[in-house]
This record gives structure tokens, sequence and C-alpha cells, in this order.
């Protein structure tokens, strides 16, 4: 699934963001069903749905939306799509738990982790970021996040995926370009158990290390515009 941060629905779903980091939930849910409502394939359906899911106020609402995504999933058939079934899982068996159905919430939990299962470990991984890095540079947890300046950060996250690096670029905070690196961990490094939720999707899309160093690079304005 191409990442393109000028397409119309992802702009929208930047502009929710920005207005949730502002507070303002109700605009932030507004723009999210607007995405979804001017989605024009899968993919822009795919991607909107996310954000309108995490703005549901209870349980049968939310797992009416992640079943949504989820149908959607399987038609797009891409391994971006196919990196976030483990969480949207979780997310539905986590609904079937507070609507007190536990059959259905098992059964879900053992499909998110025969997905986990599939992730690639092997890589290229990539790190996105408005940072300005150099080849051989060691990334280290401890430091302030891209997008909250206030947080600090207790892993470095990567993805297997060119795609979700390019979306953690773009919403990286500061005025410089949008950067994705090739990283090659260091360490140990684990599935992120919270893809979907807000306070980590903004981070991670599929695996995270501590730490990390810089193999390679490029730079983009845009997804398949590079220049080295």
């Amino acid at each position: 699934m191409e990442f393109n941060p000028n397409n119309n629905v992802v702009k929208l779903c930047l502009q929710g963001m920005s207005m949730e980091e502002k507070g303002k939930l109700e605009e932030a849910s507004k723009l999210f069903l607007q995405a979804w409502n001017e989605a024009a394939n899968d993919s822009e359906k795919f991607i909107s749905a996310h954000y309108v899911i995490r703005h549901q106020k209870n349980a049968s609402d939310k797992l009416k939306w992640l079943e949504t995504a989820l149908q959607i999933g399987f038609k797009i058939n891409d391994d971006t799509v196919k990196s976030a079934f483990p969480s949207l899982y979780s997310n539905i068996a986590k609904c079937h738990e507070d609507l007190n159905d536990l059959d259905e919430a098992k059964k879900n939990y053992e499909l998110a982790a025969s997905f986990k299962s599939k992730l690639s470990e092997t890589g290229p991984f990539y790190h996105g970021t408005k940072a300005d890095l150099q080849v051989g540079d060691l990334l280290t947890a401890g430091g302030s996040s891209n997008y909250k300046s206030e947080l600090k950060m207790n892993h470095i996250y990567f993805t297997a995926l060119v795609n979700g690096a390019g979306l953690a670029a773009a919403l990286a905070r500061g005025d410089g370009r949008e950067r994705v690196y090739i990283v090659e961990p260091t360490g140990d490094f684990e599935n992120d158990p919270n893809v979907t939720d807000k306070k980590i999707s903004r981070e991670s899309d599929t695996l995270i290390s501590l730490p990390s160093t810089i193999k390679n690079r490029w730079r983009s304005n845009r997804l398949g515009e590079t220049n080295t």
C-alpha cells in the first residue's frame, strides 16, 4: 500500500491527528469521518478506518469498525496491511471480552498470535524521522519523541515496511524534510504489541529495537522521490 502524504485522505488524517494533539477530539473525529467518506479505494478506506476506530465510545461500535477494517484489509492483499492484522485481531478480541463473549475473544486472540508469527524478522528495516542522521550514527532510547517533545522514548522504533517508515517521517515534528533510513538492529527486538494504540502507532509499525545503527539513508518529500 503506497503511502503518499499528498493524498487527500492522508492529509485529512494528519489534520485529525493535529486536532487530537490540541485536545480537540470532536474536530478530530469529524476529520477522520470525512476521510472515510471521501476515500476512493480500499487502501484509503483502510487508512481512515484506523483513525475512526479510536474515536468510538463503546465496544459495540468499535467492534463494528474493527471488523470493517479487517474485511477491507483482506481485500487489499498488501504486506503493509497484513502487518496490522495482529493488532486488529487483538483489539477485536478485547471488544469481545468487554462484551462478555469469551469464546470469540479467545478465537481472535489466537488469530492475532498466528499473524504475529508471520511478520518479517529478517529485514531490511526502516526508521522514519525528520532528523538529519549520518551513516554509522547510533540510535539509543531516552531521547525526546519526534512527535511530542515532552515525551521521553523507552525504545527505538522501526519497521520492515518502507511505507510505514514514510508515514512515521511525515508525522514527525519539525520543519525538515521527511527522511527514511535503513537501520540495523544491534540488540534484541520484538513485535510491538500496541500497533494501533494512538500513543504508539505514530512511533511504530511492526518492530522495536534498542539500539539500532544507521546503515544507509535516503531523503524524500514523497516516497518514491529520493536523493542520496
